[in-house]
């Protein structure tokens, strides 16, 4: 008896999805309006391609000696390591250095495209996921920091997101170097571990990160329970100077409003958004010139965010959509000034139902060192970085996104296999597309009209088109209304009831049939709202 053929297996590689059609459209509709505000700023599209030399990826990536550490790779003919890429920003600094001398300075560009990481996949964390950039090449000044910062918050508004429900957090990475210095950590692994547990204050609360700065903190809250996260040894004082100031930027508002220096404004009727916000900055500035005045490069960092919060306050957006945090911590590998977030505030279920905070959806900053790895000389850059699929699923749980679905085709059923008849379907198809209505012809098994009309059921399809011989003898055409059918099909019970009845069935010449369509059509939509 001849072996059956081995099947090859349909399996999904881990940390992989497939995507279906509402998803699609949905990250579509989301980045066009992300697309029209970058736009609208003045920045223009590039792309570059998914792979990249690994060597071009940055010593924040991939080590030399380990050209498949955290990134995909692959050699070609000519044994040269290439690499999927990691994030966008990269293969722009590449893109920029190789293009030099073509490219206008300050370069203003954004893209969105898949970026891979060769890490291990777990609940909502994948191999492969979209980012949307925009980045500035070419401008020196905390200006473009300040401009990127208003930008998200446009962009968060053109998604919809009501101002209250997000906030753009902005630091310096100078000021944080400068409270490195201040509290006398000069060691590159001791100050990676005391800011990594800075960025878990939103995760663990003070009495966590207190945990972490000291001697470190066991994830079952007690001694013995779970794992042990090793601290980064500081000792009591340093500790308390690290929460002081970055608890600033958590201070609440009620807090803010009770605080001495805001009680003339409170006997005069209370504080404005705006004065709220202006008077935080205050406590943050005042926090900073406390612990940094002996660090000229911390000074220089707060220097800076005083500026970009003077330029985001005369633009009006100083009324709680950019705020200076001092405990925004990220891109400890490369960036080298200003470092904003785009953070969700509001409560939102979950793919579960759970009511949970997104927190970041986006973030980014000031990369000067990046582009000059290929130059040997200094080139400003700052950028931001949207994560599309955790915003898009933020968005779709909040009702903001994917609320208007595509209408099923209209479905032109074949009733003969005659090469007369299927001339006229293919033609009432045609004359549907080209009115602007979705429609497709059946391409399955003609002979056994009632699948197609379960296809039909299937597919979602509005309305059904039937010609049989008759009908086209009398240049006539059948109009199925499904989902009125469906309705009324519930109420008649017996074969003759329906034959007679023709439910929610018109019959119209081939010259109506477009208009009519349309007609029914808007009357569906119209019972739908």
């Amino acid at each position: 008896m001849a072996k059956k053929a081995d099947k090859t297996r349909a399996r999904l590689p881990r940390g992989f999805v497939d995507r279906h059609a509402s998803d699609i459209r949905a990250v579509d509709e989301m980045c066009a309006k992300i697309r029209e505000v970058y736009e609208r700023y003045g920045f223009d599209p590039v792309e570059t391609p998914i792979f990249e030399y690994t060597d071009a990826l940055g010593k924040f990536l991939p080590d030399q000696d380990r050209p498949n550490e955290g990134v995909f790779s692959v050699q070609d003919d000519d044994e040269q390591w290439l690499s999927l890429r990691y994030d966008l920003t990269a293969p722009l600094a590449r893109h920029v250095a190789e293009n030099f001398n073509d490219i206008q300075l300050p370069y203003r560009t954004y893209r969105a495209g898949y970026v891979f990481r060769n890490e291990k996949p777990g609940p909502g964390r994948f191999r492969q996921f979209m980012q949307f950039d925009a980045d500035t090449v070419g401008a020196p000044g905390v200006a473009a920091d300040a401009e990127m910062c208003m930008m998200m918050a446009d962009v968060m508004e053109a998604l919809g997101i009501a101002r209250g429900d997000y906030v753009i957090r902005v630091n310096n990475r100078k000021v944080l170097d400068g409270v490195m210095e201040a509290i006398g950590v000069s060691d590159e692994a001791q100050k990676l571990t005391v800011l990594r547990a800075i960025d878990k204050l939103d995760k663990f609360g003070p009495e966590g990160v207190k945990l972490l700065l000291g001697e470190g903190r066991w994830d079952g809250g007690k001694e013995g329970e779970g794992d042990f996260t090793k601290g980064a040894g500081l000792d009591k004082n340093a500790i308390e100077k690290i929460l002081v100031l970055f608890n600033v930027g958590s201070i609440s508002d009620d807090v803010i409003e009770n605080h001495p220096r805001a009680e003339l404004r409170r006997r005069q009727g209370g504080m404005t958004g705006a004065e709220l916000e202006a008077h935080r900055a205050d406590l943050v500035f005042g926090g900073y010139a406390r612990l940094l005045y002996d660090t000229p490069t911390g000074m220089n960092g707060a220097s800076e965010l005083r500026e970009i919060w003077n330029l985001v306050t005369s633009a009006g957006y100083g009324d709680g959509r950019i705020r200076i945090d001092p405990s925004v911590v990220r891109g400890l590998e490369y960036y080298t000034g200003p470092v904003f977030e785009a953070e969700l505030t509001a409560e939102i279920p979950n793919e579960k139902g759970e009511i949970v905070r997104f927190g970041s959806v986006g973030g980014g900053g000031r990369y000067d060192g990046l582009v000059s790895r290929f130059r040997g000389q200094p080139v400003p850059a700052t950028g931001f970085s949207i994560g599309v699929s955790r915003l898009a699923t933020a968005l779709k749980n909040l009702g903001k996104l994917g609320q208007d679905p595509v209408l099923p085709p209209v479905l032109v059923t074949v009733m003969d296999g005659d090469t007369e008849a299927m001339a006229k379907y293919q033609q009432f198809t045609q004359a549907l597309r080209a009115a602007g209505i979705r429609a497709e012809m059946y391409q399955g098994n003609w002979k056994k009209f009632g699948n197609q009309l379960k296809y039909a059921d299937r597919r979602g399809s509005p309305l059904a088109i039937i010609q049989g011989a008759n009908e086209r003898a009398n240049g006539e055409v059948q109009i199925k209304d499904l989902i009125e059918g469906k309705k009324l099909s519930a109420e008649i019970e017996t074969n003759e009831e329906w034959r007679e009845a023709r439910v929610a069935q018109l019959t119209v010449s081939e010259d109506e049939l477009v208009e009519t369509v349309r007609k029914m059509l808007a009357a569906q939509a119209g019972g739908a709202a």
